[in-house]
């Protein structure tokens, strides 16, 4: 070993120890946040996470043009890294090369695939460049934190490709016939170009600049990760492993909160109140703004932007790192400035206030489009409902038309302030029996209908209702209510933030539901089915609940609901509108589609551009249905959005699965005065059965 070699192995332990410095540094600041143990179960389900998204980059290619092209750079620097490895090696060890252990066809095989990858990333990495350079590409525009860093590390990224490829070449050319070669294709074809004008001593010299300037850009580009918003290229794998397991099992649960424990803080009001891994989160954000771009509020003109609250995540904790002297070397967050330009006080530091504002915290549908697009699996939703929890329990600051629902949901079992004696008024005359006249026959029903407040005592959704049971009826279905007995579940509450409430029905409601040893539930409300069959099992209700339109369509699949059979039916055109708590929160596409075309076999279905799980919402989750909508200057409702999109598609029906969906697009096709109709799936299939 020469001098030489002593120094860059001393380089080299001083990089990669700086590197450890710093990862240590970010593991301290991941502890500021709480526990989360719930991050090493199901680890079938993660290490598919991490293949499907992580590897073979799943989320990347719904961009049909960014994302062959950040996939090119991922997956070249997955196999460049065997010959990084090999290059820092051989630079302590002279004489060490991967040809001395590998078969000679292995050999031949990795060396001409790191020359082509090497190509392809420094193709890929060149069109990212010309495309940062000469398009404003709206998802990226006045919102980066770093609006330079991607052009650096996109330089920096084609300098390593570079270097790579002048010191293969001028190898080749001082070389030619040394031991280890195997033919690389890129690299031979610019040491013929440069054969004739370079010798083999010069080129013995150049080469080895290119050595040293490719082994400075590689350690230099290890130790700049933690000061870059890049950062993700090391914490994105991790971050996608321990994201939430995939599967309508898991996605979208909110946490449950102990609120009879020594509780300082409800919810979150700064980064400490958060888990660790959505402080990782923030670190992983890339800042694409994907999330944004498909955010209903932020798409409408609201102030809410999923990106921004990741990235102010990320700022408070250096922030509040640096406060307790765990932040990384020689960076430190600059606090925003208080909205009256006065130096900031230690409350508006936090997160809450500080950073994020109640405005775009209320501007939330929850309909988890955010979580489904980003590429890294961050979970921007679960940030914005734990400091709306804040928000409602710590400070009781909401807004002040959600008052009346908390107060009818206490009162009444119901977000309404109707009279909880007419909730089973839509079945008089449909002889249906409730679980209490069919417990004290000794009966048991199949299954229980749960109606939802909607189905209960809204006009319209109430004609969903009684379609639906009079498939049921028709079908010979054994099902009963609950009547009266029947109270909201509180998921409008839970995502409102209101925990307290919230644990107060759905307690009430699974001690209804235990008593009468309730096995099956189907529902018409998205709302009631994701929170009966996802979140009340933390209550000790573990239920198989049915969406309607999946009970519907396995009920025509059988045979048994009776259709009519017209032979000479003119086309009827539907579009169908996606529930977010159906589709992105339960996976539940194909069924609603089915049951139309079982229904309507000269049905021609025609999609909406956002559809299935990039599907708009209509506005009204996230309890944002009692909520007034502010329009700003150039703003638009959420609704007259998907409404206009509905419209465009020149369906003369629109077809829905949830009763929120069914007001919110039903009002908005009302105020343009269009004579296109909104049904409920329920609906089109009574109306085609033989006997209603």
């Amino acid at each position: 070993m020469t001098a030489s070699n002593v120094v860059f192995a001393m380089v080299i332990v001083a990089a990669f120890g700086l590197f450890a410095w710093n990862a240590r540094r970010l593991v301290a600041q991941l502890q500021l946040g709480r526990r989360d143990d719930d991050r090493w179960n199901a680890l079938g389900a993660r290490l598919t996470n991490l293949l499907q998204i992580g590897i073979f980059q799943k989320k990347i290619f719904r961009d049909s043009v960014a994302g062959p092209m950040h996939a090119a750079i991922f997956w070249g620097f997955c196999i460049l890294t065997a010959g990084t490895i090999e290059f820092l090696v051989a630079g302590v060890f002279t004489s060490f090369s991967y040809s001395d252990f590998l078969p000679d066809a292995l050999h031949q095989f990795y060396t001409v695939n790191q020359d082509i990858w090497g190509a392809l990333v420094l193709a890929a990495v060149s069109f990212a460049l010309f495309r940062r350079i000469t398009r404003r590409v709206k998802r990226l525009m006045g919102a980066e934190t770093h609006p330079n860093d991607p052009l650096l590390i996109l330089s920096w990224i084609a300098a390593l490709m570079l270097t790579m490829f002048g010191d293969n070449a001028m190898e080749l050319i001082a070389n030619p016939a040394g031991a280890g070669h195997a033919w690389e294709p890129i690299s031979a074809g610019i040491a013929s170009a440069l054969s004739g004008t370079v010798s083999p001593h010069t080129a013995l010299h150049v080469g080895q600049g290119f050595w040293f300037a490719h082994a400075a850009l590689v350690l230099g580009f290890l130790n700049y990760l933690p000061y870059s918003k890049h950062l993700h290229v090391v914490v994105s794998l991790p971050n996608v492993f321990l994201s939430d397991t995939s599967g309508p099992a898991k996605v979208g649960v909110l946490r449950a909160m102990d609120l009879e424990g020594d509780v300082e803080v409800f919810g979150v009001k700064d980064v400490e109140h958060l888990s660790w891994k959505s402080l990782l989160d923030g670190f992983a954000c890339t800042e694409c703004g994907r999330c944004t771009s498909v955010c209903p509020a932020n798409i409408t003109g609201k102030a809410l932007s999923p990106r921004k609250i990741m990235v102010n995540v990320r700022e408070r904790v250096e922030q509040r790192a640096v406060e307790a002297g765990v932040g990384l070397l020689g960076r430190k967050a600059t606090p925003p400035s208080t909205a009256n330009g006065e130096p900031p006080t230690a409350h508006s530091l936090l997160l809450l206030d500080g950073y994020i504002t109640e405005e775009e915290l209320w501007a939330c549908t929850s309909c988890r489009a955010c979580v489904t697009e980003c590429p890294v699996s961050i979970d921007q939703l679960s940030v914005i409902t734990e400091m709306r929890r804040n928000l409602v329990l710590g400070e009781s600051r909401f807004p002040e038309e959600v008052m009346p629902a908390f107060e009818s949901m206490e009162q009444r079992g119901s977000p309404w302030a109707f009279d909880p004696s007419d909730r089973a008024k839509w079945a008089e005359g449909m002889n249906i029996p409730t679980m209490a006249e069919m417990a004290a026959s000794g009966e048991k029903p199949e299954v229980l209908y749960w109606v939802g407040c909607m189905g209960s005592f809204d006009d319209r959704a109430k004609k969903t209702t009684v379609a639906f049971a009079k498939i049921m009826l028709a079908a010979g279905v054994r099902f009963a209510i609950l009547g009266q007995e029947e109270k909201c579940n509180g998921d409008p509450a839970r995502r409102m933030g209101n925990e307290y409430l919230y644990q107060m029905l759905a307690k009430d409601a699974v001690g209804v539901l235990n008593n009468y040893a309730v096995t099956k539930i189907v529902t018409a409300c998205p709302h009631c089915f994701h929170q009966m069959g996802n979140e009340f099992p933390q209550w000790g209700g573990n239920y198989e609940v049915i969406h309607h339109s999946t009970f519907i369509e396995q009920l025509m699949a059988a045979g048994k609901v009776p259709l009519r059979q017209d032979l000479h039916e003119p086309v009827s055109t539907f579009t169908y509108h996606d529930s977010c708590y159906l589709g992105r929160y339960n996976e539940v596409y194909d069924a609603p589609r089915e049951t139309l075309r079982r229904a309507l076999p000269v049905m021609n279905l025609v999609e909406m551009p956002r559809s299935r799980d990039r599907g708009l919402c209509c506005g009204a989750g996230g309890g944002r249905m009692f909520m007034e909508e502010h329009v700003s200057e150039g703003g638009k409702r959420i609704n007259a959005e998907r409404a206009d999109e509905a419209l465009a598609t020149g369906a003369k029906t629109i077809a829905v699965a949830c009763p929120f969906c069914m007001t919110m697009m039903a009002d908005s096709i009302k105020s343009r005065e269009s004579d296109v109709e909104v049904l409920d799936v329920a609906e089109v299939v009574a109306g085609r059965m033989v006997v209603q």
